[in-house]
């Protein structure tokens, strides 16, 4: 003979289940946008070290003559 559980018991654990999702999802979540954050980070810091080397760095362009000349900007 099958042991009927009451309904308040389901609704318990499903208000449990529910809420531990919502948790577990909130989580991961912050999680994510804190990853997200370092990377974009990590990619702006590349990209303002490449811009410093780039300014440092002398250029070398073609003149009317062939001859290259260096132009420090």
């Amino acid at each position: 003979m099958p042991r009927e559980t009451s309904p308040g018991l389901k609704i318990l654990w499903l208000w449990t289940i529910g809420t531990a999702g919502i948790l577990v999802t909130s989580v991961v979540r912050t999680r994510l946008k804190d990853m997200e954050q370092m990377m974009n980070a990590d990619q702006q810091q590349e990209q303002h070290q490449e811009h410093q080397r780039s300014v440092n760095d002398p250029v070398l362009l073609d003149s009317d003559e062939g001859i290259i000349r260096e132009v420090k900007s």
